[in-house]
């Protein structure tokens, strides 16, 4: 080997080695955290909404009523929502006053809407287009009493579960909250679904009502509202009290990546036709969810349209739409444009809804969850619906969400003339101004 060869041999060993250590550093380095979401609301036209003129907004416009009535109970100087953009009580007490009463058709109810709303295009970062699932009210078969037949209790709210709100101790966990128990002087995490399910609350006379199927239970949890029809006869209404602090997990989820059922055939039939087929295999699955609900009973009139949403009123089925209110302020008017399931295939679901309930698979600036009702149909479609689609917010009229800044841009033409919205979180409180709006996550699990 001559004198030549020598050097470059060891000189292109070490370049190699160079070269792959930097590309070994490039496909191994951390990458950015993403964005935050945020919420940006552009203005809109009542002309851009697709089939506004053909819809009939009144029954959307009952469901409002219901949420306006809140509102005279509220000093008039509060800000509506979590986030003070978007108006305080008194902006909208206009507005519930001149939608209060009852439209003779529904050209009247859209012209009256017209009249003191605007639409505001509503994207995350730009992108309108988001998820839009579905819930309902299920029908169990149940006892006040423990007994043979139902063996699987509802659980009131235990009283050794501590909820804490984090930002009240650090600002920059605004909006995040943790659950649990204390032990020996310690908040500890409270008792997983598995524990709850082994005895972990036997004997502390928690029992609301007893059921007859375990994996109807399940769901209740995942809807988070019921009917129970009782053995004694009649039915009792139960809602959403608390939970146990624990993260949602989805077993639909968990069926996919074990093979079992492929992405495109998941819906709560099709995991319940799994459940029912492996008998044997209903307990780990469900246990692999820690997350636990625990109920109240309703006190709502029996021809109430639908159980209490996070806002504390009935929902009206197929016009509420639970959101994620650290974008999204609970009360207000919305123009979704999705579609729905049917058996005949996807069907356009164009129409004006109410912002009334939450969900904690709810999250995201363009992200909502259809309150369907009770029933086989109403079942049907919260069970298969998972569709794209995207919502207007409607503000009263003299309401502009845009910072003063952001409005001077409109009369420049500067394209960053929307109203942003940005979620909770370390990093988003370290680089929010002090004027910028802080909301809040939901507080209700649900798929």
């Amino acid at each position: 080997m001559t004198t030549a060869r020598r050097i470059l041999f060891p000189a292109l060993l070490l370049g190699a080695l160079a070269l792959g250590g930097a590309l070994w550093w490039w496909l191994t380095r951390p990458l950015p955290p993403p964005p935050e979401p945020a919420l940006l609301l552009t203005p809109a036209r009542f002309s851009d909404l697709a089939d506004w003129t053909r819809s009939d907004p009144r029954p959307a416009l009952d469901a409002f009523a219901r949420s306006c009535a809140l509102l005279a109970r509220r000093p008039a100087e509060e800000p509506l929502g979590r986030d003070p953009a978007f108006g305080r009580v008194a902006d909208w007490r206009g507005v519930c006053a001149a939608l209060a009463e009852p439209a003779e058709d529904a050209e009247r109810a859209r012209a009256r809407i017209e009249a003191v709303l605007r639409p505001w295009s509503a994207s995350d970062r730009g992108e309108p287009y988001g998820l839009f699932t579905g819930y309902f009210e299920p029908l169990l078969e149940g006892s006040r009493r423990p007994d043979p037949r139902f063996p699987h209790p509802i659980h009131r709210r235990p009283e050794d579960l501590v909820t804490v709100e984090l930002g009240r101790f650090d600002p920059t966990l605004e909006g995040r909250r943790i659950a649990g128990r204390v032990e020996r002087g310690r908040l500890v995490p409270y008792y997983t679904r598995a524990e709850i399910d082994g005895g972990a609350l036997a004997g502390r006379g928690l029992e609301l009502a007893w059921v007859a199927d375990p994996v109807a239970l399940f769901f209740l949890h995942i809807q988070g509202s019921g009917r129970i029809a009782l053995a004694e006869g009649g039915q009792m209404r139960v809602g959403y009290a608390d939970q146990n602090g624990h993260p949602y997990r989805a077993i639909g989820r968990d069926l996919i990546e074990m093979g079992e059922l492929p992405r495109e055939a998941v819906s709560m039939q099709a995991i319940k036709a799994w459940l029912a087929a492996h008998p044997e295999r209903t307990s780990e699955l469900l246990h692999r969810n820690p997350s636990y609900v625990f109920f109240r009973e309703l006190d709502l009139p029996p021809d109430a349209p639908g159980p209490l949403g996070a806002q504390g009123v009935p929902l009206a089925p197929g016009h509420s739409l639970a959101v994620d209110r650290r974008f999204v302020p609970l009360g207000v008017l919305l123009w979704l444009d999705t579609t729905a399931p049917s058996p005949e295939g996807e069907q356009p679901l164009r129409r004006l809804v109410v912002a009334q309930d939450v969900g904690g698979a709810i999250r995201g600036p363009v992200r909502g969850d259809l309150f369907w009702g009770a029933g086989p149909q109403a079942e049907y479609a919260a069970g298969h619906m998972r569709s794209r689609g995207r919502y207007w917010i409607l503000l009263p009229a003299g309401l502009d969400p845009r910072p003063r800044a952001r409005r001077d841009r409109v009369a420049r033409g500067d394209p960053r003339s929307h109203f942003r919205a940005r979620g909770s979180g370390p990093r988003a409180a370290a680089r929010r101004r002090p004027r910028a709006s802080t909301c809040r996550p939901p507080a209700r699990p649900r798929s």
